[in-house]
């Protein structure tokens, strides 16, 4: 299994420095799940990890080599990458989007090969999409567009899957669906799962590890019973937090909430000024 880690990067946008001297491990064969207010750094971390934002200090180690130093093949076989919002090319059938993912294995003409159908067609079973596999994709619904997007990162056949927010725009019940999907993947196939939830529930029933940000910084990091406290979720988020457990996951979530009293403060003075 490749093994991942991040050590002391510096990363942000022209001058704008977003993280700064961050180090955090990835569990192999778990899932892990970026979670924290709007511009604390979720996605900008995620891109490092993806390469797709180049490190100004400290490396992405991918089995123990610096991630940007690798051929971008040899990390394609390794890593697949869902990004956060994925433009589809007008024209494409499901089966043709989900077979891009054969990419880095493709040589001279790109013609696909035995193993490579083989995989395309394991990827569309697995995620529920044969019915599908000849329609249009601009056709198809939002949640039914995000299972063909991670059908071709499993055509990719990498042991590492990264995801940026795959359940934005989507309703409940498809929600649950794509993480469900998720879980069996890393169940079932045992790979390692990365990912930026902004629902913290979401984030505690279906992960193993949790990456707790603000500001650009790790505040905690461990499992859904050390990072989702009441404490925790103060210095995260600056609300109070009433907890209780999931009861499909026994993991702890939250009922309810409100501001904590300094933010109550800072929202009355800028009423006030």
């Amino acid at each position: 299994m490749p093994s991942l880690a991040i050590d002391q990067v510096k990363v942000g946008y022209s001058n704008l420095i977003i993280l700064d001297d961050l180090s955090v491990e990835i569990p192999e064969q778990k899932i892990t799940t970026i979670v924290g207010a709007n511009g604390c750094g979720k996605s900008t971390l995620l891109k490092a990890i993806a390469r797709i934002l180049k490190t100004q200090k400290g490396a992405v180690y991918l089995d123990g080599k610096a991630i940007q130093l690798l051929p971008t093949k040899e990390v394609a076989k390794k890593m697949a990458i869902l990004p956060q919002s994925s433009q589809v090319p007008t024209g494409l059938t499901v089966y043709e989007l989900i077979s891009y993912g054969r990419f880095p294995y493709q040589t001279g003409m790109g013609t696909l090969k035995v193993d490579d159908l083989k995989h395309i067609d394991w990827a569309i079973e697995a995620t529920g999409l044969n019915p599908l596999k000849d329609r249009p994709v601009e056709a198809l619904s939002g949640g039914q567009r995000q299972r063909v997007w991670i059908a071709m990162a499993l055509a990719q056949d990498t042991e590492i899957l990264i995801l940026d927010e795959p359940t934005t725009y989507l309703d409940l019940a498809h929600q649950l669906d794509i993480l469900l999907l998720l879980q069996k993947l890393n169940k079932e196939q045992k790979r390692t799962i990365i990912m930026v939830l902004h629902d913290l529930n979401h984030a505690s029933r279906v992960s193993h590890n949790l990456v707790a940000m603000r500001d650009g910084a790790i505040i905690e990091e461990g499992t859904p019973e050390q990072v989702m406290t009441q404490s925790n979720l103060k210095a995260i988020f600056d609300i109070e937090a009433t907890m209780s457990t999931c009861p499909f996951s026994n993991n702890p979530i939250y009922l309810s909430y409100t501001l904590s009293q300094s933010t109550k403060h800072m929202v009355q003075n800028k009423k006030s000024g």
